[in-house]
């Protein structure tokens, strides 16, 4: 599907069950995986649905037996909004790979819309320290970027290597320098390697360029194949590399010795707890992330969506739904 796909529609408000918070919207950021969905890279669980999985706003009705959450209470709603809660995975703290999880505008209406249902126990509390518009983007390009930097398993002081410098890079280069961990941008975009330099990089460059030390991590952000075997011969022996990628087109077939001998280590991320999303928040707040937006009001969604895959934003896209 083309990213001029979405129509707008009226629809009725949708109805809490028993547990569900109701939440009129305020703000919803714009992310990759939206237009994996759209363009149908990502099956959905449902059809049709509303996308958007950035959400913040505002509770203004309560299920029968939510008690979390009082009426006007500011929260956040992710991309994952259910687990079985029975599994071996679920309760070993890995419920981010439960097999029956489900997710925010892909099996369930999301954020791209005036007002939106979640169970109260898959929403997050915010203050309103923060405005929604710059909030919104941490409950996904945020998690997702905590836990990967968390995945690379970094000793004190280690270096990371960040392939593809956009929403969510920007925000793991913020928090690792808040962890004290010098930071390496590979880009295609001049603008994206710019920012990386405004931010703090150690060094910035392009995918195929020598960072001229060996890292101890690297991330790969962008959802392109070919970028896997660089990420991996940056990184010294013993190194780690994290696909943070929902959805990445084909990799490269890999050489054992240029690539993986020396024990170095591939691997991914698959969504979030929601432990995690408490612990980014906590130290995104302690360590002063504020993510750069660029604001488009709801109707105009499907430009957001086509300047996200042009590569022409500046930040993160962020729909004004309030």
């Amino acid at each position: 599907m083309a990213p001029d796909s979405l129509d707008l529609v009226d629809y009725p408000e949708p109805e809490p069950s028993a547990r569900e918070i109701r939440v009129r919207v305020e703000a919803c950021a714009v992310c990759r995986t939206d237009l994996h969905l759209i363009e149908g890279d990502i099956d959905p669980g449902k059809l049709p649905v509303v996308p958007g999985h950035m959400i913040v706003g505002t509770v203004e009705q309560t299920g029968f037996e939510a008690r979390r959450f009082q009426l006007g209470d500011r929260v956040g709603i992710a991309w994952l909004r259910h687990t079985c809660g029975r599994c071996d995975d679920c309760r070993s703290g890995a419920e981010n790979l439960c097999r029956g999880s489900e997710y925010t505008g892909c099996h369930a209406d999301g954020g791209y819309a005036d007002s939106c249902v979640v169970d109260e126990s898959y929403a997050y509390a915010l203050d309103d320290a923060w405005s929604a518009l710059e909030t919104a983007p941490l409950l996904c390009s945020g998690i997702i970027g905590y836990r990967a930097l968390q995945r690379a398993a970094l000793a004190p002081g280690g270096s990371v290597g960040l392939f593809g410098f956009g929403s969510s890079a920007a925000m793991v280069a913020r928090l690792a320098r808040h962890r004290g961990h010098p930071f390496f941008a590979f880009s295609r975009g001049e603008a994206h390697l710019e920012e990386a330099k405004r931010i703090g990089a150690a060094w910035a460059g392009h995918a195929d360029d020598h960072p001229g030390e060996p890292l101890d991590a690297a991330i790969v952000f962008a959802p392109a194949g070919p970028v896997v075997p660089p990420a991996l011969r940056a990184v010294r022996p013993g190194g780690r590399v994290v696909l943070a990628g929902i959805h990445m087109s084909e990799i490269p077939a890999l050489d054992y010795e240029r690539h993986l001998f020396h024990e170095k280590i591939l691997t991914s991320v698959e969504a979030n707890t929601r432990a995690d999303g408490v612990a980014f928040l906590e130290e995104a707040c302690a360590a002063g992330i504020r993510p750069k937006v660029q604001v488009f009001p709801l109707e105009r969604a499907n430009e957001a969506l086509a300047g996200l895959k042009a590569g022409e934003l500046d930040g993160t896209a962020v729909l004004d739904c309030g």
